[in-house]
């Protein structure tokens, strides 16, 4: 199992990033290699991905999430095994610090290799820097939001 933890600092209040990065939906936009995502109900999502020109398909449960604070998420049955945590920090009133920190678990030799070549660590960096791009070009503005709240006590993995 590999950790890999990235921050970047994006131009946009705390609310816009939090509220952007609930849109799960949205993620093939900045996300390299998610190729599509299902948002089940507010809790479960399915994600068609593609690694090295491998397709996975998987389940995903959000197991926390708190208004401009943070998001939480965990594999669930087959597929790629990992879990995660977004943390959105305010640093002033027009720019917020993301931080993706990410438990994956690489199955298969392709996967392993690109763990072992730091690919992985590169992959989730681009993502956030091309988030960031996203949400700036956008002028600050986010494409919708949900502001549940997900108490990580009441949830279960399927």
């Amino acid at each position: 199992m590999s950790t890999i933890t990235k921050s970047v600092d994006v131009e946009a209040d705390v609310t816009t990033v939090y509220n952007q990065w609930t849109q799960f939906t949205d993620f093939p936009r900045f996300m390299d290699g998610v190729e599509q995502i299902d948002q089940l109900d507010d809790t479960h999502t399915h994600w068609r991905i593609s690694i090295a020109g491998v397709t996975r398909e998987f389940d995903a449960t959000i197991t926390e999430q708190h208004p401009d604070e943070r998001v939480a998420w965990a594999s669930t049955g087959d597929g790629p095994t990992h879990a995660g945590v977004v943390t959105v920090h305010r640093i002033d009133d027009t720019h917020t610090r993301v931080t993706a920190q990410m438990d994956l678990d690489p199955d298969g030799f392709v996967e392993n290799v690109a763990d072992k070549l730091g690919i992985l660590d590169r992959r989730v960096q681009g993502d956030l820097d091309r988030f960031k791009t996203f949400i700036e070009n956008r002028d600050g503005a986010e494409t919708g939001a949900w502001r549940g709240d997900v108490d990580r006590a009441a949830q279960h993995t399927d």
